[in-house]
């Protein structure tokens, strides 16, 4: 019997993604929480552990093409994730989820800004509108709540530019290679960094509690096996662009557990440099979004011009 190879709906696709931003802003409350018992580089450890662990169980008898390329390339994308796990850690313990999720969101207008510095890509003026409201915001966020632009807020910032240059490694260095595999040697990599920082802190004087290991528990199954999973597996079937509009609920499911769960309270300024943030991110994809309908309209509407000069030929 061959194999089904339909793409899935529409709906379901979205449902996916969708799903996966729920998960990925639940990491934030879920670190916070765990953050209180365990020490930032420990949780990384213990988070990416226990998950290379079980893509060892899923990737049992995939094992057998894991060669020098794959642990290779796997390392070097598993370095800039692993910079990016531990500066968020550091980020969301230093100040409140609402927003390290808005900050890290930041990561779509580092990625043209790296672009440009290291390709000599084009910036664009619709980047560069998103960078000034980017800065409008952090602004008000530094100023509106008495609190200022502390030093967990610009860690968050910092993840957000290595979130970037995860996402920029990933496109330039993996090839055809087994994503199951790479995302195992991905994880093994972030354990074995944040262990190695673990090693010069000092270690807590007792056991985590079972609140505290059901964090990371989440953390290692959801936000990371779960849903690097269904990322490899989903986002194929729709545009960079419509994949970077769905990530843009990342921020909002922070905010809504940061101020459900947490307590969480932000200043109306604060709201507003969240909201100038939000839109930085979201104004640059959404013009992209038009832009793409546009091309998608035009090549449908040519097409039966073209196959008719075609057969006349």
């Amino acid at each position: 019997m061959k194999e089904s190879t339909t793409s899935p709906s529409q709906g379901r696709i979205y449902f996916v993604l969708i799903l996966t931003t729920l998960f990925w802003g639940g990491s934030f409350l879920f670190t916070k929480i765990g953050l209180r018992e365990i020490p930032p580089p420990m949780f990384v450890f213990l988070r990416f552990s226990l998950a290379t662990l079980l893509m060892l169980v899923v990737c049992f008898r995939r094992l057998s093409r894991l060669d020098r390329g794959t642990l290779l390339r796997g390392a070097t994308v598993g370095f800039a994730l692993g910079l990016t796990n531990l500066s968020f850690v550091f980020g969301v313990n230093g100040t409140s989820i609402s927003r390290a999720g808005v900050l890290n969101n930041l990561f779509v207008l580092f990625i043209p800004l790296i672009t440009r510095l290291v390709w000599k890509d084009r910036i664009g003026r619709v980047n560069l509108a998103g960078i000034t409201l980017a800065v409008g915001g952090i602004w008000l966020l530094a100023t509106g709540g008495g609190v200022g632009f502390n030093r967990g807020d610009l860690i968050s910032t910092v993840c957000a530019f290595f979130i970037a240059c995860h996402i920029i490694t990933v496109s330039k260095v993996l090839k055809d290679d087994d994503v199951y595999l790479v995302s195992m040697v991905q994880f093994a990599t972030v354990a074995f960094m944040a262990g190695m920082a673990s090693l010069t802190l000092p270690m807590p004087n007792a056991l985590p509690s079972g609140e505290a290991l059901l964090t990371i528990l989440y953390c290692a199954v959801f936000p990371t096996v779960f849903c690097f999973t269904l990322q490899n597996a989903f986002q194929r079937y729709v545009t960079p662009t419509r994949a970077g509009l769905v990530y843009t609920l990342d921020p909002v499911w922070s905010l809504v557990a940061g101020f459900f769960v947490l307590g969480e309270r932000l200043a109306p300024l604060e709201w507003l440099g969240c909201g100038l943030i939000f839109m930085a991110a979201l104004f640059p994809l959404t013009i992209r979004f038009f832009w793409e309908r546009r091309l998608v309209s035009r090549y449908v509407e040519e097409k039966p011009v073209v196959q008719a000069l075609e057969c006349e030929q």
